[in-house]
């Protein structure tokens, strides 16, 4: 073992006791009068020990296992045959526990399906053999007759075997203070009440109405491993299938069950627990898988979040530095007339923009909230589409606006703008690499239905094919070589925002359709 944690003077005497324990508990049904039993999960503690201690632990599970053997089972072999069977036995477990070593992951048992898979497959070989080799011992010494010792090796194989995948889970829980925190978790809730009772009806339909036809409704005991391990996870499920298992025990006591019958209900009893694991396990991989997307969203929102501050805040910037050089050219000239002051306060009202543009993103990526106001939809389309007036009379493009229905929008006017303003930008890069006679964008608005109106921007540029615009609003896909991709997917999450809709139809040339309410009547188009 590769363990290097030694063990304190409480932990030998805990697993001592702990282990005498669990087997003075569990001899129920001693086969020819020998300690096998067919529900042994004292090796469960021993494995456990094992595993957190290695070789340290060694030599007091070898003494554990003679004292049970010689005080609870009163195996009927000399002192010296006990210690030898003892040491088979606790070689046998050391084995089994450095091979469930190799599968441990973050210090659980399981934490996933293969992990599960790796466990109980172990733990059943390792039982088999272990039982194989035990059995075989005691038949060499004849206190096994030749004829049983078949059926010896099964009874010890499932009474090793089901102690083990039943008790090891829980056991393992609760020597780990941070495991055992999720235990308490499930058991201090109402919730657990209700699992109980599950648990108690299923016993009673298993063993009350079945004991007459051979336990035909054992089926029964599924259902309250299944709702636990749904509902609270892998903790949920290796409680219940603890008390399933503590239920069985004593129903088989209390209806003094048929050795043979005590087998097949053990047996399906180590299935139920499996099953249970499984679903506990997958419901945890759920969980954890969901946290790891928040957290993986946390982070995309952030990123898009700075994409977008880049992406608005470029432009207030941009005029800044362009006032800033103007003024410093007047400076130059001598100018301290209207001019200048023109110019600085220019600056101040681009500057307060950047300041209003990062507060209102900030606050709508964060919570996702949104200023309304009502706002006159010429209005809102002819601000945003005059701002680009100068670029349009630089790279010759014919910038018009339509005819805009009068009519109002609830709305937050400075995130709107940023959608609009994103969208004319956009038509202006489509429009770059035609002749200058061939450069046009169109902005214009109409009615639909009675309460919708449409925006659309349209551009001589050369459209979309049905393929990229699939594509158009998937995250970091941009056309533009400094492009982030993102200001497609922050403009349709405004729209949304305000109850509307933002996509790009399939053409020759670029249409961008913005669908939006509108508050109140709508008027005759101006």
């Amino acid at each position: 073992m590769s363990s290097t944690l030694r063990p304190r003077w409480r932990d030998v005497t805990f697993l001592i006791l702990g282990y005498v324990a669990l087997d003075w508990a569990s001899f129920i049904h001693p086969l020819h009068g020998l300690n096998i039993t067919p529900w042994n999960p004292a090796p469960a503690l021993g494995l456990i020990f094992l595993l957190r201690f290695g070789n340290w632990i060694i030599l007091p599970m070898a003494l554990a296992i003679v004292i049970a053997e010689t005080w609870v089972r009163g195996l009927p072999v000399s002192l010296a045959g006990t210690v030898m069977l003892a040491a088979l036995l606790t070689f046998g477990y050391w084995a089994i526990a450095r091979a469930l070593s190799r599968f441990l992951v973050g210090g659980s048992l399981f934490s996933d399906r293969p992990g599960l898979l790796a466990w109980a497959g172990v733990i059943a070989t390792g039982t088999l053999i272990n039982s194989a080799i035990f059995v075989a011992a005691l038949s060499v010494t004849g206190f096994v007759p030749s004829a049983a010792v078949g059926h010896a090796v099964l009874q010890y194989w499932i009474g090793d075997g089901v102690g083990a995948l039943v008790a090891m889970p829980i056991l393992w829980m609760l020597i780990d203070e941070q495991r055992r925190s999720r235990l308490r978790h499930v058991v201090f809730r109402i919730e657990f009440i209700w699992h109980l009772g599950l648990a108690s009806a299923a016993l009673w339909i298993a063993f009350g109405l079945g004991a007459d036809s051979r336990f035909q409704y054992f089926y029964a005991l599924l259902l309250p491993i299944a709702w636990a391990a749904s509902r609270q996870g892998l903790p949920g499920a290796v409680i219940a299938a603890a008390i399933i298992q503590m239920g069985i025990i004593f129903a088989v006591l209390l209806q003094k069950v048929a050795m043979v019958t005590v087998l097949e209900i053990q047996i399906l009893a180590a299935v139920i627990s499996l099953f249970g694991f499984f679903i506990g396990v997958v419901v945890d991989e759920k969980a954890r898988v969901s946290d790891e997307l928040r957290q993986t969203l946390r982070l995309a929102a952030a990123g898009e979040m700075a994409g977008a501050l880049a992406h608005e805040l470029n432009q207030p910037l941009t005029a800044l530095s362009a006032y800033g050089m103007a003024c410093e050219d007047m400076l130059d000239r001598g100018e301290s007339g209207p001019q200048l002051r023109d110019a600085v306060h220019k600056m101040v009202q681009e500057s307060l923009r950047a300041a209003e543009v990062l507060r209102r993103l900030r606050d709508f990526f964060r919570t996702g909230t949104t200023r309304l106001e009502p706002v006159a939809l010429n209005d809102l389309v002819t601000s945003s589409a005059t701002s680009f007036s100068n670029r349009a009379h630089r790279e010759s493009v014919n910038l018009t606006i339509g005819t805009i229905p009068a009519c109002q929008l609830l709305c937050d006017r400075l995130q709107l703008e940023v959608v609009l303003r994103n969208l004319i930008t956009n038509a202006f890069d489509a429009v770059r690499s035609r002749a200058a006679e061939d450069r046009s964008i169109r902005v214009n608005a109409q009615v639909e239905g009675l309460s919708r109106v449409c925006i659309t921007i349209e551009d001589s540029g050369s459209g979309l094919d049905a393929n990229s615009a699939s594509r158009l609003f998937a995250g970091f896909q941009s056309s533009k070589s400094s492009g982030l991709g993102l200001g497609l997917i922050i403009s349709r999450a405004i729209i949304e925002a305000h109850g509307g809709n933002l996509w790009a139809d399939v053409s020759d040339h670029g249409i961008f359709k913005i669908n939006l309410p509108v508050e109140g009547a709508i008027e005759d188009a101006t």
